[in-house]
C-alpha cells in the first residue's frame, strides 16, 4: 500500500515537472527578437507615454520580462534584484524593463506607486495588452516571462507559471543577465 501510495506521489510530482518543463513562452534562446512595440512607459524618462523599450535599448544586453501579476511576492523580488544589476552593470549600458500584460485602468497607477516605493531608477516599468506585444508569443499561462538579450538576440529565457519563481530562479536570472556584459578590457 505504501509503495502504491509512493509510486503515484512520484508519477504525479514528475508529471508536473513535465508540464512546467513545457511552459514555453516568448522569444526563446538564440531567436532574434521580433521587433518593436510600444508600451505605456509607467517610469523613466518616457513616463506617460508609449514608447518603445526595444528600441531605447538597442544593441545592449537587456532583461526584458513580461508579467501578469503586479502583486507578486516573487515578481517584487525579481524586479528589485534586476534593478541591482543594471544598475551595477550601468557602464555596459545594461537595460531593463518590466511590462505588465493588463487591461485593468487602475494598473498604471499602482505601479507608479510601486516603482516610487522601490525607488527604480535602472528597470523601466510598462503596459501592455493582456496578450502582450504582437510576434512575441507570450503564453497566458506564464505569469513571468524573462527574456535576457543582448544584440538583439535572445540569450536565455525563463518562464513561470504564478507563484512558481523561487528566489533560487531569481539568483540564476540575476547571474545569467550579469554574464550578458562584456567583459573589461
Amino acid at each position: 500500500m505504501v509503495r502504491k501510495l509512493l509510486l503515484a506521489a512520484l508519477v504525479a510530482f514528475t508529471g508536473s515537472l513535465a508540464i512546467a518543463a513545457e511552459l514555453k513562452s516568448g522569444p526563446q534562446s538564440g531567436e532574434k527578437l521580433p521587433g518593436p512595440f510600444h508600451p505605456l512607459n509607467i517610469n523613466g524618462e518616457s513616463a506617460g507615454q508609449k514608447a518603445c523599450l526595444y528600441c531605447k535599448h538597442g544593441e545592449n544586453p537587456v532583461a526584458m520580462v513580461f508579467a501578469r501579476s503586479a502583486t507578486c511576492e516573487g515578481t517584487q523580488k525579481l524586479i528589485s534584484k534586476l534593478e541591482e544589476v543594471t544598475a551595477a552593470n550601468s557602464k555596459a549600458e545594461m537595460g531593463c524593463f518590466v511590462v505588465f500584460l493588463s487591461d485593468d485602468d487602475k494598473l498604471g497607477a499602482e505601479l507608479k506607486t510601486m516603482a516610487e516605493k522601490a525607488k527604480l531608477k535602472n528597470v523601466t516599468i510598462a503596459i501592455d495588452t493582456p496578450a502582450g506585444p504582437n510576434k512575441y508569443n507570450v503564453s497566458k499561462d506564464a505569469d513571468l516571462t524573462v527574456v535576457l538579450y543582448t544584440d538583439r538576440k535572445v540569450v536565455s529565457n525563463y518562464s513561470f507559471e504564478k507563484g512558481k519563481i523561487s528566489d533560487k530562479d531569481i539568483e540564476a536570472i540575476a547571474k545569467d543577465a550579469a554574464k550578458m556584459v562584456p567583459a573589461k578590457k
